[in-house]
């Protein structure tokens, strides 16, 4: 399989990550500071108002390894910054792209399984190389529910922003009320 690898920072966990996808056999497209040439990031411990921050190329290499997704040259992509958070975020941004930031094995099975997320978001603070192991097991191990339930909110949330960007803003059928029919921020007893 084709995978896009991206992180704002050139750590040991995103240089493991491009490791172990290779020794999986997949083949790795590299972006953002794992690769020559891209925007780099700050180096780790580069402080700015008053706190640790993470590089400053998060969302432009996340960005990258989802375009690559979304245009069909690789299947999926791991997207990587201090947190994970920025990436996602950035990730999710790109048409087609279900990215899903997983902290254990549990949670990605649960991204493939009931979200078909095609893009997974690593913390390099938080993962480790045992972690890592095991959260890439569950996502290669696990498939897409064919349940008409889980199909109907992946093809929903696919749709979110379509609606959005052909709107202008906020899509035409969004509702003020709750699924239960109560008016949003009232309480339902």
């Amino acid at each position: 399989m084709r995978i896009a690898v991206s992180s704002d920072m050139d750590e040991p966990v995103a240089r493991l990550v491009v490791d172990e996808l290779r020794r999986r056999g997949h083949t790795v497209l590299a972006f953002g500071a794992l690769r020559a040439g891209d925007r780099k990031g700050m180096r780790r411990g580069t402080e700015l108002d008053g706190g640790v921050v993470a590089g400053d190329g998060w969302a432009w290499s996340a960005e990258a390894a989802a375009r690559e997704v979304a245009a069909g040259r690789t299947e999926q992509a791991v997207v990587c910054c201090w947190t994970g958070t920025g990436a996602s975020i950035a990730a999710n941004k790109v048409a087609g792209v279900r990215a899903a930031l997983c902290g254990d094995a549990y949670t990605a099975r649960g991204a493939r399984k009931w979200n078909d997320a095609n893009v997974l978001a690593l913390s390099l603070r938080l993962t480790s190389g045992a972690l890592l192991s095991e959260i890439l097991d569950a996502w290669f191990d696990a498939v897409a529910s064919g349940h008409a339930d889980v199909r109907a909110n992946i093809e929903h949330v696919d749709s979110i922003g379509v609606a959005d960007r052909a709107s202008g803003g906020i899509a035409d059928d969004a509702s003020d009320e709750a699924h239960d029919g109560a008016p949003v921020g009232e309480t339902v007893r």
